[in-house]
């Protein structure tokens, strides 16, 4: 059993660096925000790739077709080993929900593999138990996730309805943890949907890795409902870090620019209760002026700064 997650091993991150990008085409928006982020290649690391399966519905409910071919082209490019996309459904048959969104075609097209984390064996599991943890067994992720060279995750931008507020880079790690393990009849996410700490929990999931790559599709949103269906709106971006508090405190700032839930709105950014727990733990940055906005062309500036102001905003002052 782990002790603690990896990410704890030191002090949250002094600055992080995100990219936006607007763009009216996907795949053209994800190469060119992967290339100004500056990554190194990946030597031929093994990848664990976590996009957003938890349900069948159409993007934003779901990873786009063209986010997750530009996904593993750029991993191709960028000299990845072996890739795994690994995902567990909260809403529906994993299996089938990766079937409609025609995963394993895509997957296959790259020679990526497609881990269908509720058939995992017992074995196949890991129980975290972190230091500080408001989980009253921990949690158990996949040991393929653990053992691999680099972790990528891709998200959604959108709301959540059920508790989370909202749903970017850090819930979308709720995918990557055990529902239940086999041999075993307690059920974690129950545990997580029936917690007044569920934002804090879904905060403390994301302590058992650290990515070297996050892509958030925002080029559609759910201002409100989601995570399955919701208020659509079209903000045209994408986004890109590898500091998932600076990512999705971006996130967070697009979805007020565009008219968003009132829990979304409430207090500054960085106080959102997502937020504010993954930076006390060391997952990423904890401030606003810790996050450095990084744009190529003049239509990602102006809404840069638009997303800027709602980053920079006093507590209290939005909504």
């Amino acid at each position: 059993m782990l002790p603690i997650g990896k990410v704890l091993a030191g002090p949250a991150p002094a600055r992080a660096r995100v990219v936006l990008v607007k763009t009216d085409d996907r795949s053209a928006g994800v190469a060119r925000a992967i290339d100004l982020l500056g990554l190194a290649g990946f030597g031929g690391a093994e990848v664990f790739l976590k996009a957003n399966y938890n349900s069948a519905d159409p993007t934003p409910g779901s990873t786009h077709p063209d986010v997750l071919a530009a996904v593993l082209a750029a991993l191709r490019q960028k000299g990845a080993g072996p890739v795994t996309l690994g995902e567990r459904s909260g809403m529906g048959d994993t299996r089938a929900v990766l079937k409609t969104r025609g995963v394993f075609d895509i997957s296959g097209r790259f020679g990526a593999k497609v881990l269908v984390l509720d058939e995992l064996p017992a074995e196949g599991w890991e129980k975290v138990r972190p230091r500080s943890s408001h989980w009253e067994r921990g949690f158990a992720v996949p040991r393929a996730l653990l053992g691999a060279g680099a972790v990528v995750q891709t998200c959604c931008l959108k709301t959540h309805r059920y508790g989370g507020h909202f749903t970017l880079s850090l819930k979308n790690s709720v995918g990557l943890a055990a529902k239940t393990v086999p041999g075993d009849s307690y059920n974690y996410m129950r545990e997580l949907h029936g917690s007044p700490d569920q934002r804090k929990m879904i905060a403390e999931i994301n302590t058992a890795y650290a990515p070297a790559l996050v892509v958030l599709d925002g080029m559609d949103a759910f201002v409100s409902g989601g995570p399955d269906t919701g208020q659509l709106a079209h903000p045209g971006v994408i986004v890109a870090g590898v500091d998932r508090v600076a990512v999705d405190a971006v996130g967070v700032a697009i979805l007020r620019t565009l008219g968003t839930t009132p829990e979304v709105r409430r207090g500054a950014v960085f106080e959102q209760e997502q937020l504010a727990r993954a930076a006390e733990l060391g997952v990423g940055v904890g401030r606003a002026d810790a996050v450095e906005l990084v744009t190529g062309d003049r239509a990602s500036d102006e809404t840069a700064k638009k997303v800027r102001s709602q980053l920079d905003q006093v507590p209290g002052a939005a909504g």
